[in-house]
Order: structure tokens, then sequence, then C-alpha cells
């Protein structure tokens, strides 16, 4: 597996695939290549089908420090479904350097021309099962597993914790209107001044909710976000984190214990699946982070290792076969009420594996279900992975 501080990354919305991941491989081209006064990226799959409302040309075109050229294509010959060819020209339009840039999920990058130092694996095992068998044979426990193999990991995490925070703090104070054709009007700060008001067994769901809909809105409007484990997913592990900063008063080591225990059960769906939604579904992005979600609130909660796991499954078996059909292709609807609607799952995987392990076993491991989700990953329709062609964005587009 990568590292984590692979899967948590801060960029710029409103996705990781669509946005962040062509603005890094952009800026890596520039930095390993020099300047060149022309530039075309010619785009393919999910990033030319939605890149236009994905704003990926425009992130494309920001980046690069000549005239840049964008071609929305769709006769890929890669393997990889989800990538775009970057290419350089001299002054007298003369092709002098060619990329084949994939867009793997959650900002992460494979360049064909080019092997990257990030995408090195960190950790040897491949599975929850692996990982359980070394911690018994070494009685050590997950997080120092975790340390063992990052050990400048809780100064970067605490960085990501604080942009997570300075993104809700945002996105509950920001009154308007949400770039793009649907001119659909930000809720959060809204949904959080009634949450204040509400009754007290309403008061915490919908301060959760709120806190999801300001990172999800933070991201659509292009604003810095975290990707946990995608920016199209980014407000169920946000909205957890800052609850429980800034209503229950956790400390912020053990905010960044529960980055970490999250961050683990995100690199395995990453290394066996995926958390790319052009590969997927959204079961990948908003599941993926779900099943995160739930296994950080089990640990903060002083959930067993066993609960913690089975959280974790419960948040990633119960999103299986979610698909991926934004409206016009923004990351806004049905989005950013997908992110409100999976805190609440989280907590309740987390409340549930809590008790449920004091009944009966479990038969299906987390091991199991991220295996599922692959093989259900790719038997969804290509029309239901971030193409807009069809599901909902389909049915808005007839209404």
């Amino acid at each position: 597996m990568q590292a984590i501080r692979e899967l948590y990354k801060q960029g710029r919305g409103p996705s990781s695939s669509h946005t962040l991941a062509p603005e890094r491989a952009c800026r890596l081209f520039t930095e390993v290549n020099g300047t060149f006064p022309y530039y075309e990226a010619e785009l393919f799959g999910s990033l030319s089908l939605t890149g236009k409302g994905h704003h990926t040309d425009r992130i494309i075109r920001e980046t690069l420090p000549g005239e840049t050229k964008v071609i929305f294509s769709l006769d890929w010959q890669e393997d990889f479904p989800n990538g775009f060819y970057l290419r350089a020209y001299d002054a007298a339009h003369v092709q002098q350097v060619c990329w084949t840039v994939f867009s793997i999920g959650g900002g992460s990058l494979q360049i064909k021309e080019y092997p990257l130092d990030w995408n090195d694996e960190v950790y040897t095992e491949k599975s929850y099962k692996e990982i359980t068998q070394l911690l018994a044979e070494e009685d050590i426990t997950l997080i120092e597993y975790i340390e063992r193999h990052e050990p400048d990991l809780r100064s970067y995490l605490g960085k990501i914790l604080q942009t997570m925070s300075e993104c809700v703090d945002r996105g509950i104070r920001t009154f308007g209107i949400l770039p793009g054709e649907l001119k659909v009007y930000r809720s959060a700060r809204q949904l959080y001044e009634m949450a204040m008001e509400a009754p007290m067994e309403d008061r915490d769901p919908l301060k959760l909710m709120a806190y999801a809909y300001a990172a999800g809105e933070e991201n659509a409007a292009g604003h810095t976000c975290v990707t946990a484990p995608t920016l199209g997913a980014c407000g169920v592990m946000t909205s957890l984190m800052y609850y429980y900063l800034h209503d229950r008063g956790t400390d912020r080591e053990d905010l960044i214990d529960a980055l970490m225990i999250g961050g683990i059960f995100g690199n395995l769906i990453k290394t066996n699946a995926t958390v790319s939604g052009a590969v997927g579904g959204c079961q990948a992005e908003v599941g993926a982070a779900v099943s995160m979600a739930s296994a950080a609130c089990a640990y903060l909660e002083g959930c067993t290792p066993d609960q913690i796991e089975y959280a974790a499954e419960i948040g990633m078996e119960h999103n299986l076969g979610l698909t991926c059909d934004p409206v016009k292709g923004y990351v806004i609807i049905p989005c950013i009420e997908r992110n409100a609607m999976g805190i609440r799952r989280a907590i309740d995987a987390a409340t549930l594996s809590r008790y449920m392990l004091n009944i009966k076993g479990h038969l299906v491991s987390f091991d199991m279900v991220v295996e599922t989700m692959n093989e259900t990953g790719k038997k969804i329709p290509i029309e239901l992975k971030e193409t807009a062609a069809g599901g909902l964005a389909k049915e808005f587009e007839n209404a």
C-alpha cells in the first residue's frame, strides 16, 4: 500500500480526479520538463465527458505557463479509463514532450513516461487480515503499525485536520450561489443555524449534516478541501473531525489517531479496489468515505479493534453498488446531499458495531466487502460512473 499521506491531500475542488490530479500533473510536467510557449491537453473518459462541469479545462489552463489548448476526446486507447495526454510544443509548434497521465482517483496519478516516487509502496501488507496477523505477532497496536511505516505522519495529519476545520468554518459562514448552470444556493449556513435552534434530539445530527454540506459546498465552489479519500466525498470525514473537535472537545492528537485509523481502511480500499468514481461509481467515493469515517468514529468511541473493523465493513457493505451520476457533471447533485447522508451512516455503523458484536460475531469481513466492491464496480455501467450519461443526470436532462 501507498503512504496514508497520499490518501489525504489538500487541493482545490470540485473534483480530485478532475481538478486536483490534472493540476498536480501539470505542475510536475513543468517542474520536470521546463516551460514551453504552447501546450495541449487531450482529455479522455470521464475527464472528457464531465470535464466542463468539473472545470478540468480551467484548472489545466490556469496551471500551465503557456498558451494551452484543451481537447475533449472519446477515442482512448489506454488501459485505464480516465486520463489525458499532455503535450508541450516549441515556438514552431513542434511537439517536444508528451506524457500519458492516468487520474486514478482521489487526486492520485500514474504517468506512463515518468514514475512517481509518491506512488511507492510503503506498507507491505495488502489486506486487513495480513495487518491483524502482524499486529498479533509483534504485539503492537494499529497506530504503532502506521507510525512505524510513516514516522512523520502525525505532523502532516495535523495540517490536514486544520485544513478540514478551516473548510467547514468557511462553509457554515458563507451565503451565495454555487458555480455552474444549476444555480444552486448554498445551504450549510442556514442548516447550521437551524441545528442550533432544533430540539436536542435533532441538534447533533443536523450539525453533522451541516458540516458535511459546508465541506461539499466549499468543494463545489472550487475552494481548498481535503481528499478523504476524494474531494467529491470530502464532507464525510471532514464533518466527523469538525464535530469531534468543536462540539465534543476531543483532543487533536486523538483526532490525528482517528485519521490514521480511517486512512488505513481507505488505503486498503484504494489498493484492492478503487477510490475513483470513474472506475467504481460512487461506492468508491462516498462509500469509501463512509467506511473510513465509520472506523474513525468507532476508534474515537473507544471501540475494540474487532468493532472498528466491523464498523468499516458495515460502512462499505451498505454502499455497495452506489452509482455516480452527477447532474450536468457538477459535484453538486446528488453529491453534496450524499455526503450529509454519508456521515449519518458512518455514525450509525460505529454504533451498530459497538453493540452488535456483544450479541454475535460477523461472518463478512472487511476484506470480503472490499473485494465485492471491486467486482461490483466493474459491473456498473459506464453511464453510471461519473460520465453524467445515465441515472439521475439523464433523468434531469429529460425532465
